[in-house]
């Protein structure tokens, strides 16, 4: 499965590059909808859900010489959703106006269940992710993602040095990056976004 997303990834990746617009109809059918669904959940706005896809779209397409072989498609595509989003909601909250009406709508389009539900599963997710990781790595992990803690602190706590945990907090999390791409599930873009 690895291997023929990857092998997919390529192979689009090229001909984007090559200007064919049929990767780039076979890239928007792929993604459209994942990130039309977390740009809604993220504005709470239909219509700009739709142009955040647009928006996504067309810096895929404006950008695509800049596309690298060897970086999956999906984490791309998501950062450059995400940034869209985050863009729109500063333009919305640059006049007061706006943004009164921003914080207004936040409360009618809560959803204590759906982000409940969101939440165990990248909690399940990241966990079962970090129980393959090395029990040094799942304990600097925890200790800076769960309980706050700087790499120097980290670093006194564990008696190593805060180089070692660095290192060993980088490795941990391109554990975390590759399994999110790997599964290409929506909540990529959310541990994203709210883990790192």
């Amino acid at each position: 499965m690895e291997n023929t997303r990857e092998s997919l990834d390529v192979q689009l990746i090229l001909r984007l590059q090559a200007g064919d617009e049929t990767a780039f109809r076979e890239v928007f059918d792929r993604f459209s909808q994942k990130i039309y669904g977390l740009a809604c959940h993220f504005l709470k706005n239909k219509d700009q859900g739709k142009e955040v896809v647009q928006e996504t779209m067309l810096r895929l397409w404006e950008h695509r010489l800049k596309l690298s072989v060897d970086y999956a498609l999906a984490p791309y595509i998501y950062t450059i959703a995400r940034r869209v989003a985050l863009n729109l909601l500063r333009q919305a909250a640059s006049s007061r106006a706006a943004s009164l009406k921003l914080w207004e709508s936040i409360p009618a389009y809560h959803n204590d269940t759906e982000e409940t539900v969101l939440g165990a599963d990248l909690e399940r997710i990241t966990g079962q992710i970090l129980n393959i990781l090395p029990p040094q790595q799942q304990e600097i992990f925890r200790l800076s993602r769960f309980e706050g803690l700087t790499y120097e602190e980290i670093a006194v706590r564990m008696n190593i040095s805060p180089h070692t945990v660095k290192y060993h907090m980088m490795a941990a999390l391109k554990v975390l990056r590759t399994h999110f791409n790997e599964a290409e599930i929506v909540f990529g873009f959310l541990a994203f976004s709210l883990l790192f």
